[in-house]
């Protein structure tokens, strides 16, 4: 471990690097790990990447709808690779340490991919409102320049956020064990490894997490019970079980991600168990990128008959 002198009147040290400790506490099923996160990551990017090019290709997938699930589907390959390489190279490696910057580099990244995909789920749900609720003005209340502002400033607003928290954690002083019990460079398990108060840290964490995460997932859950309500007011019982079924499978999504997401940030630090956490960081991070694509996208007739007609040419 590499390690500098701070002060030399205390015993604090500047740490150089960490350890990932990841699931090293499960030697035996280190193989079967790293096996079954590179099959993941390999569905993850071609589930999203195959939707990406499709709704990019295809002329019926030109519509405002799936220049949403575009965005979504490329945001979700670079959410999870912001993770996922390096996770397998430590387990494939057993070498798990990662330097302060690559550290630092990480944990940006992933808040920025993390605040982004909170915003544009949020979007996508005003969206579907927008379009269930008054389907005759839709096309005007949300035109490409719309769509276009509202994609820009999902994927920008929480930028120089999520750099300023970054720099905040980085910029404290760690000392003591360089081991992080986690999979990746996250605030809560960082944070157990600085020197001194970090109540102000913390603050900001509930902060960001309330404005990034708590007020999206309430938008979002007042979209969709006003679409549910909608819904219910439907002639035809057969687009009523449709619309409910579509609902119920994005509903489903939201609640998995933002839930996870929530109890993580947003919960008391004394009750932080690093082995919980570490699961939790699975739902939102790996899980969830997985089922989207089936969940936002194939439920779509238009976006199977796209993908039907790419896998026959």
């Amino acid at each position: 471990m590499n390690q500098r002198e701070k002060s030399p009147e205390g015993n604090l040290t500047e740490l150089m690097e960490f350890v990932l400790l990841g699931f090293a506490d499960m030697p035996h099923l280190q193989w079967f790990l790293f096996g079954l996160f590179l099959i993941i990551y390999i569905i993850i990017l071609m589930s999203n990447g195959t939707i990406f090019l499709i709704t990019k290709m295809d002329p019926v997938l030109q519509s405002l709808m799936y220049f949403f699930l575009a965005n979504f589907s490329f945001l979700e390959i670079c959410y999870v690779s912001a993770t996922l390489p390096r996770m397998l190279m430590n387990i494939g490696t057993q070498r798990r340490r990662i330097s302060l910057i690559a550290c630092a580099t990480q944990m940006c990244f992933v808040l920025i991919f993390g605040g982004t995909e909170c915003l544009l789920l949020a979007v996508m749900a005003y969206d579907r409102y927008m379009a269930i609720y008054n389907p005759l003005h839709y096309p005007l209340v949300m035109n490409q320049r719309v769509c276009i502002q509202l994609v820009t400033g999902s994927w920008t607003i929480g930028i120089p956020v999520m750099r300023g928290q970054t720099y905040q954690v980085f910029s404290l002083p760690f000392c003591g064990s360089n081991q992080i019990n986690h999979f990746f460079c996250d605030i809560p398990p960082i944070l157990k490894v600085v020197c001194g108060d970090t109540s102000v840290n913390q603050m900001l964490v509930y902060v960001v997490s309330v404005l990034f995460v708590m007020v999206p997932f309430l938008l979002i859950l007042g979209s969709y019970s006003k679409i549910i309500s909608i819904i219910l007011k439907l002639p035809s019982a057969t687009s009523e079980a449709k619309g409910f079924s579509t609902c119920s499978s994005h509903l489903m999504v939201v609640v998995l991600f933002f839930g996870s997401a929530i109890i993580t940030y947003l919960r008391p630090n004394t009750r932080h168990s690093e082995e919980t956490d570490k699961m939790l960081s699975l739902f939102y991070t790996i899980l969830t990128p997985m089922f989207n694509p089936i969940i936002y996208s194939l439920r779509y007739n238009e976006v199977v008959m796209a993908l039907r007609k790419l896998l026959c040419k």
